[in-house]
């Protein structure tokens, strides 16, 4: 019989994360406990506290990666655009590659987070994303003789927009991502050069 060789620690470590990884996927962070950990991992629940010292402790570890992933995509993504139009592409389809390749870290994302967490979050990242857009869509105003002032406006509508699509098509995946990043730009694009210079709303609203 031959002897199992044993885990160094980064290498337990390693092992502890991407198994949390998928029990906070399958589970959500409050119905996942650490003993559930343990047991899918194969070790005894003191290790992983020994490792991590708590849930909260292990779970921001594994979100971390995710957003740092996800980051790393969206902003290559823009960075390498050479037009707004392609912009609006290649951001949106970085987006559907990271939910079609990494369904259970952006699950994690998307889920309940521990109370105390107020960064590294999905709707973090997605606030991260507008301000990168922001100075994009300004750029773009100024070039096209709008007011400025509204890029942080209209970079939280087209960023918006992107992710809540990302987020139904996690469980649908139709049509396939090609198609609808093709959809989301065309949207995006058709829009921002039609836009209004003077938005009014058609029907006067009743004040209260």
């Amino acid at each position: 019989m031959s002897k199992r060789v044993r885990m160094t620690g980064l290498q337990r470590r390693e092992q502890l994360i991407t198994v949390a990884r998928s029990v906070f996927a399958a589970n959500g962070y409050e119905a996942t406990s650490m003993e559930e950990i343990a047991q899918a991992a194969h070790v005894s629940k003191p290790v992983v506290y020994e490792h991590f010292g708590g849930k909260e402790a292990i779970y921001a570890v594994v979100v971390d990666r995710e957003v740092q992933r996800l980051v790393s995509s969206i902003t290559e993504a823009l960075l390498t655009s050479t037009s707004p139009r392609q912009m609006a592409e290649q951001a949106a389809l970085a987006l559907l590659d990271f939910i079609e390749t990494n369904s259970d870290g952006f699950r994690i994302m998307v889920r309940d987070a521990p109370p105390t967490s107020t960064s590294g979050t999905y709707w973090s990242v997605i606030g991260d994303v507008a301000v990168k857009v922001q100075a994009i869509v300004a750029k773009q105003f100024k070039e096209s003789h709008y007011n400025p002032d509204w890029a942080p406006m209209y970079a939280q509508m087209l960023v918006g927009m992107v992710s809540q699509v990302g987020q139904w098509w996690l469980d649908v995946r139709k049509p396939d991502k090609y198609e609808v990043a093709a959809h989301l730009a065309n949207l995006a694009w058709l829009g921002m050069r039609h836009l209004s210079h003077n938005p009014t709303l058609l029907t006067t609203p009743t004040k209260k």
